[in-house]
């Protein structure tokens, strides 16, 4: 696989390693159980293995990597248990989120929250599993902003990082693409009508669903 990476003149460069290689890790592209040989890496991005050897500690604390005995780092596994952990806060949040959203969404969110389902559902056939993933954030973070609660907004934010690795996962089946967009067009329309009992009950049922498709999936 080759990594590439996004210089930036404001972030020491192990930053710029670490962010490279996490989303790599996120996105899917360093996989569950790969092994990340340090030479390797550090002939990849064009750097010493220290940055990289510092990138791979941080990515350990955050669950990211984990180090085998004899054999060194690997990309951590996706478990259900760990899945489980981040939808039970996603889903308190989310809940939170449409109930605030319901009363604060303006007229110009609303439609770009329409526009993007519609893009969303012109790409579900085509298979671009990173498209679709950034459109499906995209929705999200729509409904997000529309709070117009800036914490609420952030703690968000650091979940659906941790999201993304699942959400690659669940987008592989065309079923589960279609059902999306589906449930996404339900949500839109409760919010529009500002119905925010139909809207709660949409978005439990919108992460229900995508905990039993990664569940199938990872199984």
């Amino acid at each position: 696989m080759e990594l590439e990476m996004h210089m930036d003149e404001y972030l020491p460069l192990r930053d710029v390693v670490f962010n490279t290689l996490r989303r790599a890790i996120l996105k899917g592209e360093l996989k569950p159980g790969e092994r990340l040989m340090e030479i390797t890496l550090a002939d990849q991005l064009g750097v010493s293995r220290t940055p990289i050897r510092e990138a791979i500690r941080k990515l350990e604390l955050e669950g990211l990597v984990v180090m085998a005995p004899r054999k060194g780092a690997k990309v951590a596994s996706i478990t259900e248990r760990d899945l489980n952990d981040v939808l039970e806060v996603r889903k308190g949040m989310e809940v939170l989120a449409i109930s605030l959203a319901c009363e604060r969404i303006t007229r110009e969110e609303m439609e770009k929250l329409e526009e993007i389902e519609s893009r969303f559902q012109n790409l579900i056939e085509e298979g671009n599993l990173t498209e679709l993933a950034e459109v499906d954030v995209e929705f999200h973070d729509t409904i997000y902003n529309a709070t117009n609660n800036k914490r609420l907004v952030q703690l968000l934010n650091n979940l659906r990082e941790q999201m993304y690795r699942y959400r690659m996962e669940y987008l592989k089946d065309i079923a589960v693409r279609r059902t999306l967009a589906e449930e996404h067009r339900s949500i839109c329309e409760a919010l529009r009508a500002r119905d925010e009992k139909k809207a709660l009950d949409y978005i439990k049922v919108h992460i229900d669903n995508q905990q039993k498709a990664i569940i199938r999936s990872l199984n």
